[in-house]
């Protein structure tokens, strides 16, 4: 697990603010994709608990994992009941549970990849599920994002995090799904996208910022130059474009 990896904990409540939730849209189309209810799931890198909320609440059993002790205590605080929390990181965990999803929001890019796919089909059940689904925030005014291109350029050539695989951005199939399709232990590779649009001002637009790993790494002089040339660019709000790429898969059945 990298630094970068761990730099949330600092921000949790920051994340639990500023991040966008996951739409109900997003829980219709995994479970639409399973075809049998799911009784059981587990989340890695779980975060402040937003897509752990999703799934709780349509009564899923969900074990959230996540290896940042001040993310889970700001988790804990907005989950239900049938939530149960483990500190681990995905490489960590115990293999001696099969659950009926498992899935991964903004966080799988985290793992290690020798062993990515192996764990992930030792943690699913036979004709289970995986998901995997997140995207980047991006300003939908190209006179705006040049403009925040610019003030960012002395502190970030660049704010995002490139393709695990090097799969380039116009590429039909996106990773992980690109991954899931080489793998021997996943079949029926589906890639969706659930488009959004959301407005906010320019201080929660730089809130959101201040939860991105290429700025948490900075130190911390740099962090507060940077957030303060940003703000001083962006119009009083900003609409921005958070679409949500989805990837499923079924867990093949044990020859």
């Amino acid at each position: 697990m990298s630094g970068r990896a761990l730099s949330f904990g600092v921000m949790a409540e920051a994340y639990e603010r500023f991040r966008p939730g996951y739409p109900v849209e997003l829980c219709d189309m995994v479970m639409a994709y399973a075809g049998r209810p799911v009784r059981t799931a587990l989340e890695i890198g779980a975060g402040t608990g937003k897509a752990t909320r999703l799934f709780a609440q349509r009564g899923v059993t969900v074990t959230a994992t996540e290896p940042d002790g001040a993310m889970l205590a700001e988790l804990r605080k907005h989950v239900p009941v049938n939530v149960s929390t483990v500190q681990a990181a995905f490489e960590e965990l115990r293999r001696d549970e099969r659950y009926g999803l498992v899935y991964a929001a903004a966080a799988l890019h985290w793992t290690n990849p020798e062993s990515r796919w192996s764990r992930m089909a030792a943690l699913v059940e036979p004709g289970g599920v995986f998901a995997s689904f997140g995207g980047p925030v991006q300003l939908t005014d190209p006179t705006v994002e040049e403009a925040v291109r610019a003030a960012r350029a002395p502190f970030l050539e660049s704010d995002e995090i490139p393709s695990p695989d090097g799969t380039p951005p116009g590429y039909d199939l996106q990773w992980p799904g690109t991954e899931l399709q080489r793998s021997e232990w996943f079949t029926g590779v589906q890639q969706s996208v659930i488009a959004r649009r959301l407005t906010m001002s320019a201080r929660d637009y730089v809130g959101h910022l201040s939860t991105i790993s290429a700025y948490l790494v900075l130190p911390a002089l740099e962090q507060e130059q940077v957030f303060s040339q940003i703000m001083q660019v962006l119009p009083e709000t900003v609409e921005i474009g958070a679409d949500i790429t989805v990837h499923l898969a079924r867990r093949r059945y044990e020859q």
